[in-house]
């Protein structure tokens, strides 16, 4: 019997458990990603160290949405490119229609202790889901509680979608 310290992150069937529900729903999944070294993305369309990146099956090719690597190609600027992301490095996964998706905790120095933090979006399964809204309707959380995830950065209005937790 494997207990909860040995078991694998539950990171990469939440992402591939909403890209599904996307599709199904004839949605668009849109996936946040923390860059660093390790992320393969074109490096001009990071912005604060982020970048957004459509992941339907009609924006890529070859997508693999794995236990360990979200990979897949397509194109910038009509520019063909491998893009490779660490599982650990997706921060969230939504929908760019509604906003509705799920939030994960910002990786840490060590990608092995982001892979064993809990989802912050698996608080959602007992309140409401987590959701997405315009940086320009910028509204705050009107609660304290511990186990809501942290406000996210506040990117320059019309930027892109931003999380918040809908009560």
């Amino acid at each position: 019997m494997i207990n909860i310290a040995q078991s694998s992150s539950t990171r990469p069937y939440l992402v591939r458990a909403l890209h599904e529900w996307c599709t199904d729903n004839g949605l668009t999944p849109y996936i946040a990603v923390m860059v660093d070294d390790s992320v393969q993305v074109p490096r001009e369309y990071v912005n604060n160290g982020e970048i957004v990146l459509n992941i339907s099956f009609d924006a890529t090719s070859n997508l693999q949405l794995g236990n360990e690597f979200v990979v897949f190609k397509a194109r910038f600027g009509g520019v063909a490119r491998e893009i490779s992301v660490p599982i650990a490095r997706v921060i969230a996964i939504y929908a760019r229609e509604n906003g509705q998706g799920m939030a994960f905790p910002a990786p840490s120095a060590s990608s092995a202790e982001a892979e064993d933090a809990e989802p912050r979006g698996l608080v959602s399964a007992i309140k409401p889901v987590v959701s997405l809204s315009p940086a320009s309707s910028h509204q705050t959380q009107d609660t304290d509680d511990p186990t809501d995830p942290p406000k996210p950065p506040h990117p320059n209005p019309g930027s892109r979608p931003q999380l918040k937790r809908i009560k």
